[in-house]
């Protein structure tokens, strides 16, 4: 019954590509947009009350708690819903001048969680009274919960609770690595409550066991102003803090790090986080054991059940289990576009990099550029779609480092061990004679296989090959474009694996021109692979996409499920690639690659022509 009172809105995307208007669906919404909080009423009542306990959280420096909230109303109805805000004073009798609306609503903050009064009591409707226990995370201020009526699309107030509040709401919190421009650098970037007006940011960090060292730290943030549209600038805006970013250079290879990041007062004093610790990047080509995790499409959810309608996202809480049990053989993550589908919300965003700082904070946690982070009409994108929410990738662009050129340009490459990484934009036109097609030429072309055999080509959106449905009905069975230009890279510098998003599920393909197989093999390639073996692996945790009822002869396996991909480059010559579920963690399809150098001898850039082994 309350699923179908949340409004899952199917947004038609309009694409305008090559003069032609082309419409695909978008995803699903964010569940908060299912809330019409700008035509809330006001409908208090003396005999209703909210109560919240305890009111005062990280006592012992923890940065999420659990809250006990108490309600009861006159006249109670499964309608009824408790919202989290957060500032906790979240009324307004305005709204920002862009809702343009004849009647201003009187709120104009939606909340950052909500829950239905009777989830754990069915008896609400006869008793009137109910209880939560709801997870709050440090978000740099203040809590308070209201009970509403009417349901969430006529929501009325009636009543609202005491304040609750983190004894320490500027603390430095959910610390996420990534790797540098360099080999032999990590950068670590956190969120605070503290600009530079009142601490400085820095890092204590060190070799295992060794001496420490602090190495200073730059701030960003953003305001309202850098959001491009509505609810980003309107209903969805919350302040995001300050995000930091230091830069721990010259690491030794391999070798294990400890650090903690904090702030220095004016008076000498420092805050610091709990201490984490990492292990540094090989050398590029080392001979070593290296283990990279891919997904993209994951989302957030919270763990006591609130924000969900239609099981959306629920699994990225699976995926993110898994990851953190295997965390020990996992030396890079990369979540390839679709973050946490905040869609302009951006109190999710917090939320999100405290569901991962367990990962994050351990290993580079890398990202790229999807449709929920950037798409906006008229701001650069290449997609005019209403997908990021008005966010127009600030927020991402922000909360996470890349080492990019311009981070407003999100492709970058990545030298980890025997791995290089092309980390393509989908978001920015790839096509050939852009300055994104060039740096992708430059970075498959720029790599020594001798050193780095495993060439490995990322993006959100299926440049490469895809039976999903709308893919299928599209006709191209990928993003449209998108292999035209690039195939004959992948080709002329004998990408081995592309992974990409967009689509929610597993598919991989055999090494594929063209169209055409260039091999029959399965699961143990021996010797060149004649072409590039394409996978998506879309199925992070956001609602699943179905398959075409057409599998195509170039389609080896297709897995209408949550999961991820692992690739394990034992050495030089030998490449294990797994695809697990995040239901168990378990293997559910696999395969090989072994060869020697002389199979996949490389071309310079502009050294040699494309080839068609295919034909």
């Amino acid at each position: 019954m309350r699923g179908q009172q949340v409004l899952a809105v199917s947004v038609t995307v309009v694409l305008i590509a090559l003069g032609a208007i082309h419409k695909v669906k978008s995803h699903k919404d964010q569940p908060l947009s299912g809330i019409a909080i700008h035509m809330t009423t006001f409908d208090l009542n003396e005999k209703a009350y909210v109560k919240a306990s305890p009111t005062v959280l990280g006592s012992n420096g923890q940065h999420s708690e659990l809250v006990l909230v108490e309600y009861s109303s006159p006249k109670p109805s499964d309608d009824d819903w408790i919202g989290v805000f957060s500032p906790a004073d979240f009324n307004a009798s305005t709204c920002p001048g862009e809702n343009k609306m004849v009647n201003p609503p009187q709120l104009c903050s939606a909340p950052i969680k909500f829950q239905y009064a009777n989830f754990s009591n069915t008896r609400y409707n006869d008793t009137g009274t109910g209880s939560l226990k709801l997870q709050l995370i440090n978000q740099r201020s203040d809590f308070s919960f209201a009970l509403f009526s009417g349901g969430l699309l006529n929501p009325k107030l009636v009543a609202v609770s005491n304040k609750v509040v983190f004894e320490n709401p500027n603390a430095p919190v959910y610390p996420r690595l990534a790797l540098g421009k360099e080999w032999d650098e990590m950068t670590v970037t956190w969120t605070s409550g503290y600009g530079l007006d009142i601490a400085e940011p820095v890092v204590e960090w060190g070799i295992k066991g060794g001496e420490r060292k602090l190495s200073p730290a730059g701030t960003l943030t953003f305001g309202r102003n850098s959001m491009c549209g509505a609810p980003a600038r309107t209903v969805g805006w919350r302040d995001p803090g300050y995000i930091h970013t230091a830069f721990l250079k010259e690491l030794w290879p391999n070798s294990k790090y400890t650090y903690r990041v904090g702030h220095r007062f004016s008076c000498g004093a420092f805050i610091w986080s709990k201490e984490y610790q990492f292990k540094s990047s090989p050398f590029p080509g080392q001979n070593s054991l290296q283990h990279v995790v891919i997904f993209g499409d994951m989302g957030k959810a919270e763990v006591d059940g609130s924000n969900e309608y239609n099981d959306f996202q629920r699994a990225s809480l699976n995926t993110t289990k898994q990851l953190i049990k295997d965390l020990e053989k996992t030396d890079a993550v990369f979540h390839i576009g679709d973050i946490c589908y905040a869609n302009g919300y951006l109190s999710q965003w917090d939320q999100f990099t405290a569901q991962i700082e367990p990962i994050a904070s351990t290993v580079p946690y890398m990202i790229a550029s999807g449709n929920h982070e950037r798409d906006w009409p008229n701001s650069g994108s290449f997609y005019q779609s209403l997908d990021s929410g008005g966010e127009c990738g600030v927020p991402a662009e922000t909360m996470f480092y890349v080492p990019a050129q311009n981070r407003a340009k999100f492709w970058y490459s990545i030298d980890y061990g025997m791995f290089r990484f092309c980390v393509a934009d989908t978001e920015h036109d790839w096509r050939e004679g852009t300055e994104q097609y060039d740096f992708i030429e430059r970075c498959l072309a720029s790599v020594d296989r001798k050193k780095q055999p495993w060439l490995i080509f990322l993006a959100h959106r299926v440049l490469g090959y895809s039976s999903t449905s709308f893919y299928a009905e599209e006709g191209s069975f990928a993003e449209p474009m998108g292999r035209d230009s690039l195939q004959k890279l992948w080709q002329k510098y004998k990408v081995d694996i592309a992974v990409y998003g967009h689509a929610h599920n597993y598919e991989r393909t055999c090494p594929v021109y063209q169209s055409v197989c260039t091999s029959h093999e399965k699961t143990n390639y021996k010797g060149s692979l004649n072409g590039t073996i394409h996978v998506v692996a879309g199925g992070g945790g956001a609602g699943l996409a179905e398959f075409s009822e057409l599998q195509p002869n170039w389609s080896l396996f297709r897995d209408y499920d949550y999961g991820f991909v692992k690739l394990t480059a034992v050495d030089y010559s030998n490449l294990l690639f797994e695809y697990r579920k995040s239901s168990d963690g378990r293997v559910h399809d696999s395969f090989k690659i072994s060869r020697d150098y002389r199979d996949v001898l490389a071309c310079a850039f502009d050294s040699c022509p494309a080839t068609t082994l295919a034909s």
